[in-house]
């Protein structure tokens, strides 16, 4: 039932300008075309967190043609790009402390989940426009199946990766996370 409460939908709060500055790149209210205003050159997609941001969520993942690259780090979550390039996947993992959402923009894969590494039993064809919920504590991998590079976003929580982080490529992912994990 509506109780006439919209939580900073309308707010008239202003951010200090030593807080926040607009990021124009994905301005909707733009006078310029509207074709143009969502291209932003590849070297312009960078972590824009913890600010307040607004993004085509669409054209920057289907920009992105790094492996990983956090778009925005919160305190409680994390917004990441990638492009999986084909024949290539994600790699088996497991995030024993968060949940993650994953959105294909475009491409085709097959994603696989399970409780243990050597059993995962739920497997699903996914492709443009879908999107799948990985439990915290589930092992997961997302296979690129088509003939073109999966674009996706993900949405972690809490954050999984430093804020600003780009990996060009999976062999950099994978060995940035061993890295991360060395005891």
């Amino acid at each position: 039932m509506y109780n006439g409460y919209l939580p900073f939908l309308y707010s008239n709060y202003s951010y200090p300008s030593h807080q926040y500055q607009p990021q124009n790149i994905y301005n909707p209210y733009s006078d310029q075309n509207h074709s143009a205003m969502y291209h932003v050159p590849y070297s312009r997609l960078k972590d824009f967190g913890p600010e307040p941001f607004v993004v085509n969520i669409n054209e920057a993942a289907k920009q992105n043609n790094t492996f990983r690259t956090a778009l925005w780090t919160g305190k409680h979550l994390q917004l990441t790009l990638m492009s999986i390039n084909v024949g290539e996947d994600i790699g088996l993992e497991i995030h024993p402390h968060l949940d993650q959402f994953i959105r294909i923009e475009e491409g085709q894969g097959l994603v696989q989940m399970g409780v243990r590494r050597d059993r995962l039993d739920f497997q699903q064809r996914v492709y443009d426009d879908f999107a799948f919920f990985i439990p915290a504590g589930t092992w997961h991998n997302l296979i690129n199946t088509g003939n073109k590079p999966i674009k996706l976003y993900s949405i972690y929580a809490p954050p999984q990766h430093p804020r600003g982080t780009v990996h060009q490529t999976k062999a950099i992912a994978e060995a940035a996370e061993m890295h991360r994990y060395r005891y």
